[in-house]
């Protein structure tokens, strides 16, 4: 089944690096990749510039555009592999949201931040806000700088305190699917024991994953949740990440702009968001 794949992009080394591990990730399998470019200028601004420099900078996106897909096209000779672009004058969220349903999108893949991106943070703004907004489709964030690996390992965090279903678990199979990836079930421990709720939705997920080799891991509580995700992405050797996105979950904590300095959470591996 051919997958369709959106690429947001801002022309930045990240975005590139996005484009490079999803061509890779995805070499034997029949894709097409959406390249998405989005820029919006605020009515204040637009009331500033005349028409001819506005069709001036959308004529320029889309060089840019086009250039990108010449390039990925000339460098990924790969058969299972076509690309479409998309220039978009609605805000990144909309664009993304509109692409989506327009083009049955099932995967969005994009980097930790862009061209303006803080180091101070862990995700730029762009992908904080799509973390939080779109819930139509799985999202794969690509660390800054990040050199392909393929993914053996791939880590999934739960407290176990949601009972997970079909849906919420399809990606995370296809993901492992991809290179018969071991899945480790990764408890971030609150408690001495688990709760005869936790009791069953381990057990609800073990079925899930009854035809996938997986295991599961109890880590200590640290101060840091952030801390205990990358010292056992380390001494476990992870290559990808994998976690629901729901109400109180862990990547809902880390998101918040508020507090993202305070954690500190850099993904040091491939990060994929599952929506609720």
């Amino acid at each position: 089944m051919k997958r369709h794949i959106l690429i947001p992009t801002d022309f930045s080394a990240n975005s590139w690096g996005s484009i490079g591990y999803g061509l890779k990730l995805f070499k034997d399998e029949e894709c097409s990749f959406y390249l998405l470019n989005a820029t919006t200028l605020k009515a204040s601004a637009m009331s500033n510039l005349s028409n001819k420099l506005l069709k001036t900078m959308k004529a320029n996106a889309l060089k840019e555009l086009e250039e990108m897909k010449d390039i990925v096209e000339n460098n990924n000779a790969n058969a299972n592999h076509d690309f479409e672009i998309i220039l978009s004058g609605e805000e990144l969220n909309k664009a993304i949201k509109t692409a989506i349903k327009k083009c049955n999108i099932d995967l969005i893949i994009m980097g930790t931040k862009g061209a303006t991106g803080a180091k101070e943070i862990f995700f730029g703004s762009n992908t904080v806000r799509i973390v939080n907004d779109i819930k139509d489709c799985p999202i794969l964030i690509v660390p800054e700088d990040y050199n392909f690996v393929v993914p053996k390992q791939i880590a999934f965090p739960t407290d176990f305190n949601r009972f997970y279903n079909d849906n919420d678990i399809q990606p995370l199979k296809e993901f492992a699917d991809l290179y018969n990836s071991k899945i480790r079930i990764v408890h971030i421990n609150e408690e001495e024991e688990l709760n005869d709720v936790q009791e069953y939705n381990l057990e609800v997920l073990q079925e899930h994953l009854i035809d996938y080799e997986h295991s599961l891991h109890w880590m200590p509580k640290y101060a840091k949740k952030s801390k205990e995700i990358n010292d056992f992405i380390e001494e476990l050797e992870i290559d990808m990440l994998a976690m629901v996105n729901y109400e109180r979950s862990f990547i809902e904590k880390i998101i918040r702009e508020p507090i993202i300095k305070k954690i500190g959470f850099r993904p040091i591996v491939p990060f994929v968001v599952i929506p609720e």
